[in-house]
């Protein structure tokens, strides 16, 4: 059995899901959701694949690819390193 591909949100290239991190908007009390890296793939809720790179990484925020692949209207707080 083959492990599934994804398309990472930044760079739009195609990768094995083990290759790429999922990330989640996480919501917050005291401010906008929060998008964090799920480790082990479980957080619930709408998730995107990214390239653990700083270039994808960039790419992405420049083009809103967190907020529109996640989902999320209004602010996004992207805090990945």
């Amino acid at each position: 059995m083959s492990e599934p591909v994804r398309t990472c949100i930044g760079c739009r290239g195609r990768a094995a899901a083990g290759e790429l991190i999922r990330v989640v908007a996480v919501p917050r009390a005291d401010g906008p959701p929060r998008v964090v890296v799920d480790d082990r793939r479980r957080l619930p809720g709408r998730g995107a694949w990214l390239h653990d790179d700083a270039r994808c990484r960039e790419l992405a925020r420049k083009k809103n690819a967190f907020r529109r692949a996640l989902r999320v209207s209004g602010a996004l707080e992207e805090s990945l390193g």
